[in-house]
């Protein structure tokens, strides 16, 4: 419980950030989600073109600070390795 003027208006800032961050948390592991469930699905083609608008999320998410860029960097680079695994699996 904040006691003093200044540590009140610090958690009314804290809270909404956090709910700033969680928006974009949220929509970015929706669209991973959506990338994760076509690839399970066999549907390479849907992977493929999520996974731009996924990494865009995720490029977003660390712009914005709600990532760390190495973070951001290793979701974004395993997502792709999916992707391409995925899709010469299925040129096989």
């Amino acid at each position: 419980m904040a006691n003093h003027k200044q540590a009140e208006k610090r958690n009314r800032q804290r809270i909404k950030r956090r709910a700033r961050n969680l928006t974009h948390l949220s929509s970015m592991r929706t669209y991973v989600k959506r990338v994760r469930k076509a690839i399970a699905d066999g549907d390479v083609e849907a992977a493929q073109s999520a996974l731009p608008i996924a990494l865009k999320a995720i490029g977003k998410a660390n712009s914005k600070g709600v990532l760390h860029r190495h973070t951001a960097s290793r979701y974004a680079s395993r997502l792709t390795l999916a992707v391409t695994k995925a899709a010469a699996t299925t040129a096989d």
